[in-house]
């Protein structure tokens, strides 16, 4: 099962959130997802970007890959910051 860590949209029509998921590749965008490691609210200035680091950390050590977009955002955001979920 080839996973990612990717983005789903959430939130209201013109006022988008998303969620960071790790999600099995093969399932639709907004489709059923494995666990939900973070979030990304673009509304915010700046962007507010919060990491389950450990479950990020985990993720990223068995194998799976991030989108491009999440990719970004984990390296303009480190997940450093432990956070509760």
């Amino acid at each position: 099962m080839p996973t990612v860590l990717r983005l789903t949209r959430a939130g209201a029509k013109k006022a988008p959130f998303y969620r960071v998921v790790a999600a099995d590749s093969r399932m639709p965008r907004d489709g059923r997802f494995i666990e939900a490691v973070g979030t990304y609210d673009p509304a915010f200035k700046p962007e507010k970007v919060t990491w389950n680091v450990e479950r990020v950390n985990y993720w990223l050590g068995v194998g799976a890959r991030p989108s491009e977009t999440v990719g970004q955002l984990l390296d303009r955001n480190p997940p450093t910051v432990a956070v509760q979920s």
